[in-house]
């Protein structure tokens, strides 16, 4: 928001859960203020009951940057979606098509024996995926194996193999904090959304989309839907959304620190000034 004081900018939500309408609070979504100060784009894109996946939230961006650079101002890119801007940049593999029977194999062994299990079974595969997905989120942790099965080869490696989706380019700056700085942030956010009225939130979702609506699986919506179940106690659905929120934290720094060595890295958020002093040293704005 500092930025777009000093150059006409307009803002791409590289985010996986703001696309859906209704998710405000547990996803830190910007408020009407900034929405109305500085454009947006993809933000409730869809209803929580409605699929999407990287390869439609890359069409989307795609155009959207089309159109900003027609209104002769500057894209910037912002989110923590790893998967999206890989798909944007770096384009997405051509994927095999879902096989009912191995997914329905994955769902039987789930149930018999839990997803940690098939979890494990793709981190002996595909350790890089593995890294990044939850050890309870069975939808990913099945296609990964799914691909796996079909390819002989991990998708981790075949997204590196995938050939760039379009020319773009894209001048990256990373905030990685230092760790006993990251998780007391993290705690705080938790408490703020919740303050703000994430429970409600979850329960109304929950009642317009059904319990089982795959985007709230999510951090922070899924342990309150576990305690407005009378799964666990209200305290132990703040504590695991914490841990789940710092465990996620961890597997973005992992998947950032991929990013090409021309990335700035901030150890702490830095002024406009700054920003737009290293983007005129690439030669990227006047």
């Amino acid at each position: 928001m500092q930025l777009a004081a000093r150059l006409p900018i307009e803002i791409v939500s590289c985010d996986s859960l703001m696309v859906y309408t209704g998710m405000d609070i547990g996803t830190g979504k910007p408020t009407a203020a900034d929405r109305a100060a500085v454009p947006h784009h993809l933000l409730d894109v869809v209803s929580p009951a409605e699929p999407f996946h990287a390869a439609r939230w890359a069409e989307l961006a795609r155009s959207a940057i089309e159109g900003i650079a027609a209104r002769g101002r500057t894209p910037v890119i912002v989110g923590g979606t790893g998967l999206y801007l890989r798909a944007l940049v770096g384009g997405l593999f051509e994927a095999p098509p879902p096989d009912a029977g191995i997914r329905a194999r994955h769902r039987a062994e789930a149930a018999r024996d839990g997803v940690e299990r098939l979890h494990a079974r793709l981190a002996s595969v595909d350790p890089e995926t593995a890294a990044r997905v939850l050890p309870r989120d069975l939808v990913r942790i099945s296609r990964a194996l799914e691909i796996y099965e079909q390819t002989g080869q991990p998708i981790s490696v075949l997204h590196r193999q995938a050939a760039p989706a379009t020319g773009l380019t894209a001048a990256a700056v990373v905030l990685d904090p230092p760790l006993e700085e990251l998780r007391p942030r993290i705690d705080r956010r938790l408490e703020a959304m919740i303050d703000e009225g994430l429970l409600d939130e979850t329960r109304r979702l929950r009642a317009a989309y059904g319990h089982g609506a795959r985007p709230l699986q999510a951090l922070g919506y899924r342990q309150m839907g576990e305690f407005l179940d009378g799964r666990c106690s209200w305290n132990e659905a703040v504590v695991a959304a914490k841990a789940a929120t710092a465990a996620y934290a961890r597997r973005q720094r992992t998947f950032f620190k991929k990013q090409p060595a021309t990335a700035w890295r901030c150890r702490a958020l830095p002024e406009a000034d700054a920003v737009l002093a290293w983007w005129r040293e690439r030669g990227a704005a006047t």
